[in-house]
């Protein structure tokens, strides 16, 4: 049963992160934005994964923070992508680690 629920989840959570792109482009393909919103809409990601890994600047876990410092460097010098897949990578390197 709990195989069912975890892929009914996993379904309905591609068709709301679907839903919102979808959703933003019928919503704004034919307005002309301002710099202020195009700023705000540039901005929205970095925002976004700011809210993943601030959880993790009060953790106690040292893998945890080792990983969060090496985000936060690779972040002051590379584009979003190298970043993220560095912050991934170095956390679940660290927890097999150091578990």
């Amino acid at each position: 049963m709990s195989n069912v629920t975890t892929l009914m989840t996993i379904v309905a959570m591609a068709l709301v992160t679907y839903g919102t792109r979808v959703g933003g482009y019928l919503l704004l393909r034919n307005r002309v934005l301002s710099a202020r919103a195009l700023a705000v809409m540039e901005a929205a990601p970095g925002c976004v994964l700011i809210s993943v890994i601030a959880p993790n600047f009060a953790s106690t876990n040292p893998a945890d923070l080792a990983a969060l410092a090496m985000t936060i460097l690779a972040a002051t010098r590379l584009p979003i992508l190298p970043t993220v897949l560095i912050g991934i990578g170095s956390a679940a390197l660290l927890r097999h680690v150091f578990p």
